[in-house]
This record gives structure tokens, sequence and C-alpha cells, in this order.
């Protein structure tokens, strides 16, 4: 499989604040008021950047100034260079371990953007309705014990489907992922067997299948291999046009990623103390199983106090303004909730020891 790794991506942002909601600004000497053009190198999660990538592009029509390099290459890779400190900032779809947090320099913070789905996505040709899977046989079929889409338990629950004949291909990630670690916490919550036999983690032994590196590898190997089935980002699928499955819900209902469907699975889940939550197997209503919050993960001090003014700007922007963007994108905008919380946290970002932001 050909390596996706996006290149380096530069577009111009701000030095200024306007355009933003509420009146928060820079704090006094952190700034850029001389001009000159600012560099940001940030690497992780391939999960959410359709988005930042979009957001880069609008907030590069707000303001002219600072660069940002965003790497699209896994939230294990992420969480590395933000701990090595050879980026500004890392994303990641899971929250960093303790022994994780333990390699980095100083305390980082996790910021919650947007709330995305893992949709199931599959290529079955003939099969024109959506596929249903409960639990158990997603399951089953991940840890190769159901390898043929005819298999019974497959035509039990979908009788109106003409599923083949024929071997079922399963794709997985390759590299240390945010979205494996998204879809391994749901399958452990729901199967026993997956949860003794394989476990939770960015990286995992497989079972069965094929190795694709990024949500935009495991995206194309699926498209090019007929009776295949694998995991992506919702964003993902949708742009590829290829099919997802209905999944079985803790309240017994079969159903379809969807925005709708991703937010009422954050319904009524709060934030922890350190901005993360987990809202795989939600129990509400309606709410679609596998979804989740996905993080930049920042220092709360930082050394470089005009990169650092740069970042939290940015940073505020995305979460107040840049959420009229998720929706276009397959994301799911931050619960005001959770907003408020992230917002509380951004403000309170330092570099050497003073605040970046200030106002209300």
């Amino acid at each position: 499989m050909k390596q996706h790794i996006y290149s380096v991506l530069l577009f111009s942002i701000a030095t200024g604040f306007a355009g933003c909601k509420g009146k928060e600004t820079a704090a006094t000497g952190s700034g850029e008021s001389d001009g000159d053009d600012i560099a940001l190198n940030g690497a992780g999660a391939t999960f959410p950047y359709p988005l930042y990538s979009k957001w880069m592009s609008e907030y590069n029509k707000l303001h002219p100034t600072v660069k940002i390099n965003y790497q699209s290459i896994g939230s294990g890779g992420g969480i590395r260079q933000i701990s090595a400190g050879t980026v500004d900032f890392g994303a990641s779809d899971v929250p960093m371990k303790e022994s994780e947090a333990a390699k980095a320099s100083g305390k980082l913070q996790h910021i919650p953007t947007t709330i995305g789905a893992v949709a199931v996505a599959y290529n079955v040709p003939g099969v024109s309705t959506p596929v249903k899977l409960t639990p158990a046989v997603l399951a089953d079929v991940f840890l190769g014990k159901i390898d043929k889409w005819n298999d019974e338990r497959l035509t039990a629950i979908n009788p109106n489907a003409a599923l083949p004949d024929k071997q079922i291909a399963v794709v997985f990630r390759s590299d240390g992922s945010g979205t494996t670690g998204v879809f391994t916490d749901y399958l452990a919550k729901v199967s026993p067997s997956w949860k003794s036999e394989v476990g939770v983690g960015k990286s995992v032994k497989w079972p069965a299948g094929l190795g694709a590196k990024g949500n935009e590898g495991v995206t194309g190997q699926i498209k090019m291999t007929p009776g295949s089935i694998g995991y992506v980002e919702l964003a993902y699928a949708m742009q590829s046009k290829l099919p997802t499955a209905a999944l079985q819900n803790k309240a017994g209902e079969f159903v379809e990623p969807s925005l709708e469907a991703v937010t009422r699975a954050a319904a009524g889940v709060n934030l922890n103390e350190h901005l993360y939550a987990s809202i795989t197997n939600s129990g509400g209503k309606g709410a679609y199983p596998i979804a989740a919050y996905t993080y930049i993960l920042v220092y709360q001090d930082m050394k470089d106090p005009r990169k650092a003014a740069a970042l939290a700007k940015f940073l505020w922007w995305a979460v107040t303004d840049g959420q009229a963007f998720t929706k276009p994108l397959h994301y799911a905008p931050l619960p005001a909730h959770s907003a408020d919380k992230v917002k509380i946290e951004i403000r309170s970002l330092k570099a050497e020891g003073k605040l970046l932001i200030s106002g209300a």
C-alpha cells in the first residue's frame, strides 16, 4: 500500500483576532505586532484531517501571516512528536496514556475540537441496502471467525440483502492510530472475546486481514478490494462514496453513522477534568455506537511566546467560529457543555508563565 502521508501544508493564518467570537485578545508582549511570518508545525491524527485542512484554509483567508504545517501521520506519530518537542502541537483521537505523557517535557493538555464517527465501510458488489451488524457479529468478523459474506449469522440479520458466497477481506490500520484506539475500545466493550484475545490500543495484533496506513489508506484499500470491510472516519467513507453499515447500538436500534446520531452519542456525557471522554457504546436513544472526540495536544506552558500566542488564537477560532465548518464535512460540532470547558482551558494556556489570551 502506497504510503499516504500528506506533505507539508502551508497556510497563512493570523496575527489579529478579528472574526473570532468573544473579545479574547493576545496577552501583552506575546504578540505578532511586527508582522513577521510565524511558522507552526503540527502532526498527528488522520481522523480529523479533512476538517483541519478546511480550518487552516479558512483561517488563512482571515489572517495572512502565520504558516501552519500539519502532517496527517496518525495519532501515535502525533503523540510521539509533541512529546519529543519536534512539533508545536500534536493531534490524537484517543487520550494519551500516563506512560506517554511522562515522556513529554512538560504538561500536555488535550483540547477537544470536534466529534466524529468511526464508520464500518465495505465493498460488496450487488448489495444495495445498508448491511446491518450486531456487536457480536462485527467483533467476530474482525476476529476472523466469520469469514464469508453469506455466513448464516450475517444473513439472519440481513434477510433482504443478497449477501454473496464471497470471502470477507478485513482491512485495518497498520500504523499507530487513534481511529484504531476508538474502534477497539468499542469492540472491547461489547465483545468479551475481543477484549481477551485482542484488547484495546492504537496498535493491536490483528487476527485477520490486510493493513493500510491512515484513514486514507484504509479507504483506498476497501474501494479497490471487492468483498472487503474496514473502519474509517465517516468523512473518508462519504468522500469516497463507500457504503457504511448500520450498527446495533446499546438500545437495540440499528443506526447508520450520521451527524445527528454522533451528537446523540455525546449527549449527557461530560468531559472529565482532563477534558476527555469515551462516547463509544453510548446508551442514548438513536446514538451511533462508535463515536469519538478528537483532540489537539498542546503544552500548558509553552516556550516561544509568539508561536504560543498564534496557536492559542487559532485554537480559540477553531472551537468558536470554526465549528461552522464541521457539519458540511460530516463532523459534529462540540456540544455546548463541552465547548464551555474547552474555552476555559484555552484561556489558561501560557507561555513563559504568562497567559496568552485575555478578555471575556
